[in-house]
């Protein structure tokens, strides 16, 4: 037993240190690369493109002069449904860094996985109503 071997019960303390300390550095890196993540997505044929940070918080927006066309309610909706969908492109980033780093296994890789699945889901894939009405004309 390891109370009756000094020797192997430092090795075991020395193995968990090592781990502790990989575990750790592997979640600092993955907290430094959630914090620089940012996503984009487009709507409206690309007249309107909209750029998110790890937070989800709107950083960019870019309208051409499409979006002149396009009543503002409508242009409104376009704006909100790109931007739920930048959104849900973080959870995409965010996954690849925990698998890159904390691995998507582990418990602090699924918590931070599904923190954000749940503040960002995948929206419906339905073009918004002005890529429809363009199609048909409009």
């Amino acid at each position: 037993m390891l109370g009756q071997d000094p020797d192997a019960a430092q090795e075991l303390m020395h193995s968990w240190t090592a781990e502790l300390s990989a575990r750790a550095q592997a979640a600092a890196e993955l907290s430094d690369r959630v914090a620089t993540i940012a996503a984009s997505a487009t709507g409206a044929d690309g007249a309107v493109r909209v750029t998110v940070a790890a937070s989800g918080a709107l950083t960019d927006l870019r309208l051409d002069d499409r979006v002149q066309r396009i009543p503002g309610a409508e242009l409104a909706s376009i704006i909100m449904a790109t931007t739920a969908r930048a959104q849900a492109g973080l959870t995409e980033q965010v996954s690849i860094a925990v698998h890159d780093t904390v691995g998507v296994d582990s418990e602090s890789g699924r918590a931070v996985t599904d923190s954000f699945a749940r503040r960002f889901p995948r929206p419906p894939d339905e073009p918004d109503g002005w890529e429809r009405d363009a199609r048909n004309g409009w």
